[in-house]
C-alpha cells in the first residue's frame, strides 16, 4: 500500500514539474497555455485515481487527505495561470 501511495504522490509532482518547465522556457504564450493546460489535466487526472485508491482501500484517509490537498492547490494554482494567460494574452509578433 505504501508504495502505491508513494508511487502516486511522486508522479504527480513529476508530471505537474515537467508540464510547468516546459511551459516556462522561452515559447509563445500560445505553447505556454497549452503546457500548463496539460499540467492541470493531469493534475485533475491524479486527483481522480487519488480517490479511486482511497476508495478500494489502497491508501488510508490520513494519506489520501494530505496528497489529494497538496494536488488541489496545485490545481488551483495551474487554473488561476491558465485564466491569466487567457484573460491577458500577449501580442504575436508578426
Amino acid at each position: 500500500m505504501g508504495h502505491l501511495q508513494k508511487y502516486s504522490s511522486t508522479e504527480l509532482l513529476d508530471a505537474l514539474n515537467k508540464h510547468y518547465f516546459e511551459g516556462t522556457i522561452n515559447i509563445s504564450q500560445a505553447d505556454f497555455s497549452a503546457k500548463i493546460s496539460i499540467a492541470y489535466k493531469e493534475c485533475l487526472e491524479t486527483k481522480y485515481w487519488l480517490s479511486l485508491l482511497k476508495d478500494t482501500g489502497y491508501i488510508e484517509q490520513k494519506a489520501f487527505d494530505s496528497i489529494y490537498k497538496d494536488a488541489d492547490e496545485i490545481g488551483k494554482i495551474l487554473f488561476s495561470i491558465l485564466k491569466t494567460t487567457k484573460i491577458n494574452p500577449q501580442p504575436t509578433s508578426n
